[in-house]
């Protein structure tokens, strides 16, 4: 295992020198990870992007698109074989059609390669023609990047961990119950292992559709073709003996080969390469499903974030390869809001990842934070309601089709007053309710040379890459 380890980090070593000396040498790659966790809003924003960086009439907030500096921009062949196309002419089909649509969400990972040939900022514009930077964009699931924590596990561990959280849950109360009684000493039944990872999985499945973040193992909830194998058939269990051929020791047995087989892979092959991450919140969703929702996304922000191994990358940075030195918290569907309350959901994103953020600024990495909406689906209206004027926005419910306008509930100008209850675990919020509605996409009339409409998507763009395109 050693020896294997070994033989790893000296593999990711040499591809990243190749890599750093590909890029000096001829056309700059930049690996840019956008993931998120459930309905957060991935696929629509690499397909916003995409088609706002192709088309670039509503990218003022991009110093090289609004310098008009970006010349040309073009998708080509992406350069991993094995891994999946993203399906952006699909997706961009299904949001900008006369009958528009959300397309559906991330479910394995994706690539795409976007590239833009550049003209080089002040002096060396006259001594250089346009250059060419490759723009990888690496889409995958949310669930499957908080199971890097894992690695540094054992099985009882996880186990306590997970029950722990499962205890605490409504929605752990089925599982919790399929536990009493069970000897997990006695000999392995495939059938007995088989019931209780379905029960574990069912959970986790309840726990996320009731608004939580860390549901663990995140292949539990997206096996693919992993379904039904060894590796996914497993569960915590309580802690116990656990006797040669018994179910504990085949659990714990199958928990390392999770790691070993599932975890691993992913991170050698997609994960340890990226140079900017963005990762995309639906804090609104949160905040509508309460405080301990809440409090579950701020501990699941501050898992991800020490997954990513940040600070800055140099030529020849280390055996260890690439470090994250970019990444951005984007809180989505900014556009459920009228524009005067964007400042303070941004401040409570801010405030969620705040303990995360400081120890990636410790270690040389850039962070930011801000409130977004990768493709507008409402407009904004100011209405009278009791003798005072109410921002509220407006839009085709996505039940229905009918037009409804909306005001959630003003969020607080101090994080504090959602996040303390939080952290207190306060059952619900005291004083206040927040609303939510699932608006449809908007008809659109796109103008030649214009990307689809969107909330500081060029803002987020000339944090995530700008400095690249100077």
């Amino acid at each position: 295992m050693v020896i294997g380890a070994i033989a790893d980090t000296l593999g990711r070593g040499i591809e990243t020198v190749t890599d750093g000396v590909s890029e000096m040498l001829f056309e700059p790659v930049i690996r840019l990870g956008v993931t998120g966790l459930a309905r957060s809003g991935k696929t629509v924003f690499i397909t916003s992007l995409v088609a706002n960086l192709m088309d670039r009439g509503r990218m003022a907030g991009l110093e090289a698109a609004a310098g008009g500096r970006i010349e040309a921009a073009f998708l080509q062949p992406q350069p991993d074989d094995t891994v999946p196309r993203f399906e952006f002419e699909s997706h961009l089909a299904a949001m900008t059609g006369p009958e528009p649509f959300w397309p559906e969400s991330t479910r394995s990972v994706s690539e795409l390669r976007l590239s833009l040939r550049v003209r080089p900022k002040g002096l060396l514009s006259g001594f250089s023609g346009p250059r060419t930077v490759h723009l990888d964009i690496v889409d995958y699931p949310g669930e499957w990047l908080l199971d890097l924590a894992l690695l540094d596990m054992g099985f009882a561990g996880w186990s306590a961990e997970a029950l722990a959280k499962a205890q605490a849950r409504a929605e752990g109360a089925g599982f919790v119950a399929q536990l009493e009684g069970l000897d997990a000493t006695a000999k392995l039944d495939e059938s007995a292992a088989k019931a209780l990872a379905d029960g574990w999985t069912g959970y986790l499945n309840a726990a996320r559709m009731a608004g939580y973040s860390d549901c663990t193992p995140g292949r539990f909830l997206l096996p693919g073709d992993l379904e039904g194998s060894p590796a996914l058939t497993f569960a915590p269990l309580p802690p116990g003996a656990s006797p040669r051929g018994s179910l504990a020791r085949e659990f714990a047995r199958r928990f390392e080969a999770y790691k070993s087989q599932v975890v691993k892979p992913f991170f050698r092959a997609h994960f340890s390469r990226i140079d900017r991450q963005v990762v995309l919140v639906d804090a609104l969703g949160a905040i509508h499903n309460g405080p301990r929702a809440v409090e579950d996304l701020r501990q699941a922000l501050s898992g991800i974030l020490g997954s990513f191994r940040p600070g800055r990358n140099t030529f020849l940075t280390s055996i260890l390869g690439k470090r994250v030195d970019r990444i951005l918290f984007a809180a989505t569907k900014a556009d459920h809001l009228h524009h005067d309350q964007h400042g303070k959901l941004q401040s409570i994103m801010e405030a969620l990842v705040s303990d995360a953020r400081r120890k990636a600024d410790f270690s040389g990495a850039e962070t930011g934070a801000m409130a977004i909406a990768a493709l507008r689906a409402t407009v904004e209206e100011t209405r009278r309601v009791n003798g005072a004027d109410l921002g509220v926005v407006r839009g085709a419910l996505l039940e229905g089709g009918k037009q409804a306008a909306m005001h959630p509930g003003d969020l607080p100008a101090d994080p504090q007053v959602l996040l303390a209850p939080a952290r207190e675990g306060a059952e619900a919020w005291l004083d206040a309710e927040y609303g939510v509605m699932k608006f449809a996409p908007a008809p659109l009339s796109l103008r030649a040379g214009e990307g689809p409409p969107h909330i500081r998507l060029d803002r987020a763009a000339e944090f995530l890459i700008g400095d690249k395109l100077r």
